[in-house]
């Protein structure tokens, strides 16, 4: 049996990806992801086959949350103590929907498989990995240079099932594997 590794995800308009394309840069060491598939991660699921593929996506398919704006603020790292492994965009102080969304998703997951992991999570937009080789205080310029990043809000009104998988340059491929709209 075929699986795939799924996730739950909010798509970015093209103009919110090229915002945030254009400061994805000036730091060695870092693993930028491509532009067009930069997304907002609500919940990662893991490996599945067809037949739990599909009990999620009913389950998903059950979720009612009506569309929100999003605004895209400030930078960061993961984690915040330790060495940096993971460069992101920001939410500002995002939308109260976007939590009830993450809350309903959560529910639904939860109603398939009780073993899902849904602990807390910061939203937040992966921008790049970083590797051994980057430099701490390049990076902490880097963010100082971006403290006051912000690109345009947009309109969330779907929600997407996506799967990942790995490439022979080493990033993933992502692509939805179900569309749910958002509606009350």
């Amino acid at each position: 049996m075929e699986t795939q590794r799924l996730f739950v995800a909010l798509a970015l308009p093209a103009v919110v990806r090229s915002e945030l394309a254009g400061v994805m840069e000036g730091v060695e060491g870092i693993r930028w992801s491509p532009p067009g598939s930069l997304h907002l991660t609500l919940r990662f699921i893991g490996d599945c086959g067809a037949a739990k593929r599909e009990a999620l996506a009913g389950a998903l398919g059950r979720v009612r949350v009506e569309p929100f704006i999003l605004p895209v603020e400030g930078l960061g790292v993961f984690p915040s103590r330790g060495p940096a492994k993971v460069v992101w965009a920001g939410l500002g102080g995002a939308h109260r929907r976007l939590f009830q969304l993450r809350k309903q998703v959560d529910e639904a997951l939860l109603s398939v498989d009780l073993t899902l992991d849904v602990r807390h999570c910061q939203p937040h937009i992966t921008l790049g990995r970083l590797g051994e080789g980057h430099e701490p205080k390049e990076l902490a310029k880097y963010l100082a240079r971006h403290a006051e990043f912000e690109a345009p809000p947009f309109r969330a009104d779907e929600f997407h099932l996506m799967s990942s998988e790995p490439s022979a340059d080493a990033t993933p491929r992502y692509s939805s594997v179900r569309r749910f709209a958002l509606a009350k």
